[in-house]
């Protein structure tokens, strides 16, 4: 699966949606603490992370670029990809 960007980053537009490969996830527990970390960030809504799919769907306002939610998967302990 590849990193797609439905929308142009720019928070007039609203919702910006990311699609990532996430690695490092090894049960429900942790794509649950990981979707609790990213929908706790600001600009990001909502969050749909599964560790059997090593991948993660996540909506943000538009004020949140890729590469952010991607340093915030990392900073939790994962590592992404677009």
């Amino acid at each position: 699966m590849s990193g797609r960007i439905q929308k142009q980053l720019n928070p007039d537009l609203g919702p910006v949606v990311y699609t990532l490969n996430i690695d490092g996830m090894s049960c429900g527990g942790c794509s649950s603490r990981l979707t609790g970390v990213l929908e706790k960030s600001p600009g990001i809504t909502a969050a749909n992370v599964s560790h059997e799919t090593a991948s993660g769907v996540i909506t943000t306002n538009g004020s949140v670029s890729i590469a952010q939610v991607i340093e915030r998967i990392e900073s939790a302990g994962f590592s992404a990809s677009e």
